[in-house]
């Protein structure tokens, strides 16, 4: 078993809360992945679980003992951290075996071990390389071997793949995955990259300010956001939200802004009218050709092989975004029709949670 649990868990720095009385529990064996914006508390509260940081207040259980007063080296944890942090002066294989002569493993089992977790992550023809001789990406296999060979029985990694390019971003993805997959042990793992977290988790733990703001699978969080914050973090492109004002229109709703008029679905007549915004994401959005009165004109038009991505000027900050089959021919300038399925709409409001049907 390695099951971990955050009981009202908080962290402050002087009058800053970087973590909020956070409860959370990781079952054994679960990927779960913290992503948020930049100073949202997802490290700390990873650093707080590896015993880097001390809690303000509540508890770390691992296994159901609390583990607040434990030194990182007892705590049965492996850390990858964003830097690769390699002994410059050890080659690939006395660095990765570092941490077993530290607990005075016998050479033996060592050399066992270093060809065993070599060929799990791929690297047993670096071995003798220096690490100012590796590239990025096989850096990082280095670092991950170093973390896998003591066998620790949870792995927290904080944005391991972050100084990467983006090629060699996706592959080590699908490599902590297969990873995960073999091993069958409990992987934390902290991104501010919606790609990585909707790729790698069972469940994520969306944050922001120092609170979770969602948890569910990746398919729950961005098929149904909770808020404004989370509809817009999750997807590439990002979802289209425009803000405006609900209104009462005979039985119904509609709302309005400078952009958009849309007759709200019949499930929300009984909403309470006012500021917020509606949104819709770009594959959500119906393109036809038009030449009637509701016709809006492309602006620009970016071909990405199997989809097509249309973009329309709006009064919003950013541009309205349609996308479209890549076999269908459109042009900048040319007018179409935008309609949206009732199923697919979300509505917030003005302080940006979701309103239900």
């Amino acid at each position: 078993m390695s099951r971990i649990e955050l009981k009202d868990l908080r962290k402050e720095f002087g009058n800053t809360v970087a973590v909020n009385d956070l409860n959370l529990t990781i079952e054994d064996g679960e990927f779960i992945v913290l992503v948020g914006p930049s100073g949202c508390g997802k490290t700390t509260t990873l650093r707080m679980i590896a015993g880097f940081e001390d809690p303000t207040s509540g508890q770390i259980e691992l296994d159901g003992k609390i583990v607040n007063d434990l030194e990182p080296r007892d705590r049965d944890l492996g850390m990858v951290f964003q830097s690769h942090a390699l002994f410059p002066h050890k080659n690939v294989a006395d660095n990765i075996v570092f941490g077993l002569r530290m607990q005075n493993v016998g050479k033996e089992e060592q050399l066992k071990k270093l060809h065993e977790v070599s060929e799990l992550v791929r690297i047993s023809h670096l071995l003798t390389k220096m690490p100012g001789q590796c590239s990025g990406g096989e850096s990082q296999r280095i670092a991950l071997a170093r973390t896998l060979v003591t066998e620790p029985s949870n792995f927290l990694l904080d944005e391991p793949l972050s100084s990467l390019d983006a090629k060699l971003r996706r592959e080590l993805r699908a490599e902590c995955d297969r990873l995960h997959a073999e091993l069958q042990k409990t992987f934390v793992y902290v991104t501010h990259d919606q790609e990585e977290a909707m790729t790698l988790a069972d469940r994520i733990v969306v944050m922001d300010l120092g609170e979770i703001v969602q948890m569910g699978s990746p398919i729950d969080i961005y098929s149904d956001p909770v808020s404004y914050f989370v509809a817009d973090f999750f997807g590439n492109p990002a979802m289209n939200l425009i803000e405006g004002e609900f209104f009462k229109e005979g039985d119904g709703i509609e709302f309005r802004s400078d952009s958009f008029n849309v007759s709200v679905p019949a499930s929300y007549n009984n909403m309470t009218p006012g500021k917020g915004t509606f949104g819709i994401r770009p594959e959500n959005v119906n393109v036809s050709s038009s030449k009637g009165d509701g016709s809006r004109k492309i602006g620009l038009v970016e071909p990405l092989g199997k989809d097509t991505l249309l973009y329309f000027e709006t009064t919003a900050t950013r541009p309205f975004v349609a996308i479209v089959d890549g076999t269908e021919s459109y042009s900048a300038g040319e007018p179409v029709e935008l309609t949206f399925p009732d199923e697919n709409m979300f509505l917030f409001d003005s302080n940006g949670d979701r309103i239900r049907s």
